[in-house]
């Protein structure tokens, strides 16, 4: 980068979008990866019908543009200062198009959306899913292959674009018209970016996305071919598998005025793991969103769960492949909107000081589970629920034990990852919405019995989408460089004398965990209805 401002060269930035599921946000960084200019636009999400969960690709693609421009406006430099473009997206929500006019046959189908749960459902117990498990299962046990042993336990769940893309082709006469015509294109939200910003040249993805989907081989880094036959999946509408740090093209000068190279597409919470430094196998990067994400650095090699982590591509860049195992829980920051819709409090920001001001929760127990429980329990049928309720117990304990319930369910994930992975933790980093509250951060590290840090940077799918562009353009030269980048954190050390005879957590919390475990049975299968 020339900083030199004496008319010799101007200094350079990388442009980083992050298109979330309530905003799209774009930021202008510098060489301290520093932000310069920011500029978001809400994202609005369409409800066509009940349990139907939606948003216009075009309404995004404006978003997107919108947020390009006026983070450059807002750091007040020229859009050919920017050496790179790096794009980070949620993940499993997707749309098809024509190949020939780009247009799209229907709108995004959110990963949250859940018009395909009976399909799902009927497959899950399907004849030929129980033949497929049991023929894995015999493959595994004379094999001991773990790709054999992942097949045999294979679930499929709403939020995988699997059943939700095979509903649209069964319900939408057009896409089966075009896909019969060899006209269909399908694509996260990545492909259809790359494919708008290439004028329709690019239709593309990375690995962090296709491990996403439900229908991608992560153990040999291709599009299943035996699972899109199964279940008739054409796969001629996939989009090309491209290395996550790749050169995928420049944007189409019409757009901004001048190319940009776009060298990074990455799946959100893999962006953040990038963007929090887990380059090492056993890092642990924890996401306190919406929902909560705790994903684990695996190495070179996909993790095979019993419980219901997910293994997912990380990143490929160049000959290096990273693997995580990722667990996850759906109703973090729900919860707590929740109880702020409910007026127990008027600024989430005063829920710490309020779980505090008591010593307890007075016995009263919340199970955060609106849209079930996820793993290691997988029950989509529990219900939320508040337990144990007395006339002492005020909006202080009722406060105290939703937050207290948020970092139960990260023990829960915590300890189904550390029994799982057999991988020994190197270090824990913390970001998301709900990592602000120190209450819900201090009895995580309590619980763990482990150091946590949390980084003053919020928004870490952005930062490292942004590193992975930069590293491919020079803009950054290694990842020790970016290591040293990372900003003065806050570190919750663990309180309380360890149990005896180990080095672990505490156990001083143990009868309030084993009191909230009793009232999370008693939430379990309690939609019956099939």
């Amino acid at each position: 980068m020339g900083t030199l401002r004496n008319g010799f060269k101007k200094e350079s930035f990388i442009l980083s979008v992050d298109v979330g599921t309530t905003s799209i946000r774009c930021h202008v960084y510098d060489k301290e990866a520093k932000i310069r200019g920011s500029c978001s636009v809400k994202v609005v999400p369409l409800y066509p019908e009940v349990g139907y969960v939606e948003m216009d690709p075009d309404a995004l693609w404006k978003g997107f543009i919108t947020v390009v421009k006026g983070a450059v406006q807002d750091a007040g430099v020229q859009m050919r200062q920017m050496e790179a473009l790096g794009i980070s997206t949620q993940r499993s929500t997707f749309t098809t198009w024509d190949r020939n006019t780009g247009n799209p046959f229907h709108n995004f189908i959110s990963w949250q959306d859940q018009r395909a749960a009976d399909l799902v459902k009927s497959w899950n117990r399907s004849c030929t899913m129980r033949t497929l498990q049991g023929a894995m299962k015999l493959i595994y046990f004379l094999t001991r292959q773990d790709r054999s042993l992942a097949a045999s336990l294979i679930v499929f769940t709403t939020q995988h674009v699997t059943f939700r893309l095979i509903w649209v082709l069964t319900h939408y006469k057009q896409v089966r018209q075009a896909v019969a015509e060899g006209n269909c294109c399908f694509g996260t939200i990545d492909t259809w970016l790359l494919y708008k910003l290439s004028k329709g040249n690019i239709h593309a993805t990375d690995y962090s996305n296709a491990s996403t989907t439900g229908f991608f081989d992560s153990y040999q880094m291709c599009w299943s071919g035996l699972l899109c036959s199964l279940i008739s999946l054409p796969m001629s509408i996939l989009p090309t598998v491209e290395d996550t740090g790749h050169n995928f093209g420049s944007t189409d000068p019409s757009i901004f005025g001048v190319p940009i190279p776009i060298m990074s597409v990455m799946a959100d919470q893999q962006a953040a793991m990038f963007g929090e430094c887990c380059f090492e196998i056993g890092d642990v990067k924890i996401t306190m969103g919406t929902g909560t994400f705790m994903d684990i650095n695996t190495g070179s090699k996909p993790h095979t769960s019993i419980a219901g982590l997910y293994p997912l591509v990380g990143w490929k860049i160049g000959s290096e492949l990273v693997y995580v195992a990722e667990g996850n829980s759906a109703d973090t920051g729900t919860a707590i909107n929740w109880a702020q819709g409910l007026e127990l409090f008027s600024d989430v920001q005063q829920t710490s000081a309020m779980a505090y001001s008591v010593s307890d929760s007075d016995g009263v127990c919340f199970v955060p589970s609106f849209s079930g429980l996820q793993a290691p329990l997988n029950d989509p049928k529990a219900c939320a629920s508040l337990m144990g309720l007395k006339p002492s117990t005020t909006k202080s304990h009722l406060v105290r034990a939703i937050l207290e319930s948020v970092a139960f369910r990260n023990n829960q994930l915590y300890e189904t990852m550390l029994r799982e992975t057999h991988i020994p933790i190197t270090k824990i980093r913390v970001d998301g919405g709900v990592s602000s509250n120190d209450f819900v951060m201090q009895l995580t590290a309590d619980l763990f019995g482990r150091k946590l840090v949390r980084p003053n940077h919020h928004e870490m799918s952005s930062l490292g989408a942004a590193y992975v562009a930069g590293l491919g353009v020079g803009f950054w030269r290694t990842r020790e460089e970016l290591k040293k980048l990372q900003v003065t954190d806050d570190v919750f050390l663990p309180r309380g004398a360890p149990k005896q005879g180990t080095s672990g957590p505490s156990g001083e919390y143990d009868p309030v965990l084993q009191c909230w475990e009793r009232a999370l049975l008693r939430s379990m299968n309690w939609y019956t209805k099939p």
